[in-house]
């Protein structure tokens, strides 16, 4: 069997976001042959995304039908060269983000990044926040980052990832008081200074607000993508669209809108309240014909999570961490449609 050949078995391999076969899309990135072993490249650029771990599982079982054993790797092509990428030894950078505070942005955060390290995916949470840093108290991460002797910032880890943080390089009870020129300083050199190594994803739990620590870093990373965090209630999703038409002036991916606090089940009842309103964040999402990455209910096991540094995604047996389970594969597999839909754009 020779190359077009096995072309033609992965022409019957579907993808299940683009609504064609892998091949038409330009989707596999080379094949090579040699005595019973196969191995394909693929234009795969959300590790861990359960789209496109069954896209690699359709492949296998394609190929491996035909008596073949199956080698599979993923690339996506970069368009940029080495000089012109910023951190090129991470695949995905995802911003989370809201118009406002007090939405719960910061646990979405935490929670998507401990999901996506859960998936099995190597993965770094990045506080932007300079003003006021949550990240080390909400994973319980007292470590202080250290120097190394190039003078660059190895990072703490907890739960297996790779944390950053103003609150790991200042004094718990110290307040930053810098104007906007000294945070864009500190910003970028974190960005340039800190040895993330390897990553699949780095998470940025990104400030409240659309001002100076938004702006550097959207002129700064390639982000691929953002998540909008809101609330059911008006007020919420009023600012929401601030931080939806902040990303949308830069060109940057909106992988979709999340509701925090969509409501609240009565432990001792057991009927649901909706205390913040109701479906806000999902008629939100519908009105800008952006995705609903998923609810995510008013329950003190997030407080508790966040208070005592583990996450709630975590916890195998809560309905709650159900849901930021499904929100965190709602998120990688949107991050997996930007991936090949570039990939395929760059191919045709």
């Amino acid at each position: 069997m020779d190359e077009s050949e096995v072309r033609e078995l992965l022409a019957d391999v579907e993808d299940p976001d683009l609504g064609d076969d892998i091949v038409s899309l330009g989707l596999v990135n080379a094949i090579e042959i040699e005595d019973e072993t196969v191995r394909v490249s693929l234009a795969l650029g959300a590790p861990f995304a359960p789209h496109e771990s069954q896209i690699a599982d359709d492949v296998r079982e394609v190929l491996s039908a035909e008596g073949f054993e199956v080698d599979i790797s993923a690339a996506v092509p970069s368009q940029l060269s080495e000089e012109e990428q910023v951190l090129p030894n991470i695949q995905n950078i995802i911003a989370v983000a809201s118009g406002k505070g007090g939405v719960g942005k910061s646990t979405v955060s935490v929670n998507i990044a401990a999901g996506l390290s859960q998936l099995g995916a190597r993965v770094g949470l990045f506080d932007t926040d300079v003003y006021g840093p949550n990240v080390p108290r909400m994973l319980d991460a007292d470590q202080h980052a250290q120097a190394t002797e190039r003078e660059t910032i190895l990072p703490p880890e907890k739960h297996g990832m790779k944390l950053m943080s103003m609150g790991f390089l200042v004094g718990e009870e110290e307040p930053v008081i810098w104007r906007g020129a000294m945070v864009h300083k500190v910003l970028t050199q974190l960005i340039e200074d800190v040895e993330w190594g390897e990553l699949d994803y780095l998470v940025l739990d990104m400030p409240p607000g659309t001002g100076d620590t938004q702006l550097t870093i959207l002129q700064t990373l390639p982000l691929t993508g953002a998540v909008i965090v809101t609330t059911p209630q008006g007020v919420a999703v009023d600012d929401a669209r601030k931080g939806l038409r902040m990303f949308g002036e830069h060109g940057t991916n909106v992988l979709g809108i999340t509701e925090n606090m969509s409501g609240f089940r009565c432990p001792d009842c057991g009927s649901f309240h909706d205390i913040f309103g109701s479906g806000g964040g999902e008629e939100f999402a519908a009105e800008n014909n952006l995705p609903f990455l998923g609810g995510i209910p008013l329950d003190p096991d997030v407080r508790t999570g966040g208070d005592e540094g583990k996450p709630v995604v975590m916890d195998d047996d809560s309905e709650t961490g159900e849901a930021f389970r499904t929100l965190t594969e709602n998120v990688a597999n949107n991050i997996g449609i930007v991936r090949r839909r570039d990939a395929s754009q760059q191919n045709s």
